[in-house]
């Protein structure tokens, strides 16, 4: 069993890591961006960022002064047990993401809609958002954060299957030149894209697509893998660079994600992690290991499962 103190002592350093420490993968991506970069104001503001990433590590403070609204996404190995049960592991959550708030410090983002009540601890009705997966086999538990930016970087738009793949491209470019050109979302990103399934898990699965898969992985199935390189190179062809500036580094890595839908339809999300791409990831095991990564390592096999075992029901013979 999982002691539900290190459940909420282990979040908590999570949720400083995610703050102040920005990912190997998307940091290494960004450096490779900035060499390439030509545009003077985006070479700028890369430069600019990249630094600030070394200050804020050095100084243990956060990254960027609008730290994002935390979230968090828990995955669970079939076998594994917490102390006080699934609600005690909620309570956890909440309140190491009400103490780091404090703690880091981050910004209070989360208000309600209405009033604008705010408690000050990124906590209230429905936040953070906790979100679950399972895995057949293991008793230990993975607790990942994101801190993503919480306003504009995503778009929707329910297709037809008759747009194909030209009408994908196209919905593509009509986001990222209105992130760009509005100012939605905080440039070079990784862009995850969800194709399939209701709005609601089109939706899920393109935020899953941006924020828990790392720069330079790809879908399991070769063709999609083949479109996340060419939507990658096409993101950057269209003279946009960081912060919508004239440049050629838009976007990072392209990652898609895709869930069986109705067949009258081909519902598509667009999303923008944010410039800082805030995550952190640790696993949890019973007798008290922690082990930390930046990798979600969400996306597996059993995640992406297409069908079950089964037999058609026959028509009893007369």
């Amino acid at each position: 069993m999982i002691p539900i103190d290190l459940i909420q002592k282990t979040a908590e350093t999570l949720m400083d890591k995610a703050a102040i420490e920005i990912p190997e993968d998307y940091l290494d991506g960004l450096q490779k961006a900035a060499k390439t970069e030509d545009g003077d104001l985006s070479s700028f503001v890369l430069k600019a960022m990249l630094e600030n990433y070394e200050a804020a590590k050095e100084d243990r403070r956060a990254m960027c002064g609008d730290t994002g609204v935390p979230r968090w996404f828990v995955k669970l190995g079939n076998d594994a047990r917490v102390e006080g049960g699934m609600c005690a592991l909620e309570t956890a959550l909440r309140r190491a993401t009400a103490n780091a708030t404090n703690g880091v410090p981050l910004r209070p983002n989360r208000v309600h809609p209405l009033w604008r009540t705010d408690h000050n601890n990124n906590v209230g009705i429905g936040a953070p958002e906790i979100e679950y997966g399972f895995e057949p086999e293991g008793e230990w538990i993975d607790l990942i954060t994101v801190h993503k930016g919480g306003l504009f970087g995503t778009d929707y738009r329910m297709l037809f299957p008759s747009d194909g793949i030209q009408g994908i491209k196209r919905f593509y470019l009509d986001s990222l030149m209105a992130f760009g050109k509005r100012g939605l979302a905080c440039q070079p990103a990784i862009i995850g894209i969800g194709l399939g399934g209701s709005k609601d898990i089109c939706m899920t699965l393109g935020k899953r697509a941006s924020v828990l898969r790392t720069v330079g992985s790809r879908n399991s199935d070769p063709r999609i893998a083949e479109m996340e390189e060419e939507f990658k190179e096409l993101g950057n062809s269209i003279g946009m660079g960081a912060m919508g500036f004239v440049g050629k580094n838009m976007v990072i890595d392209c990652n898609i994600e895709v869930g069986y839908c109705h067949t009258g339809g081909m519902p598509m999300s667009v999303h923008a992690f944010c410039l800082s791409s805030r995550r952190a990831v640790a696993r949890i095991y019973p007798d008290g290991r922690v082990e930390h990564r930046t990798d979600p390592d969400w996306f597996t096999p059993y995640q992406r499962r297409e069908t079950v075992d089964w037999e058609p029901m026959r028509e009893a013979a007369e």
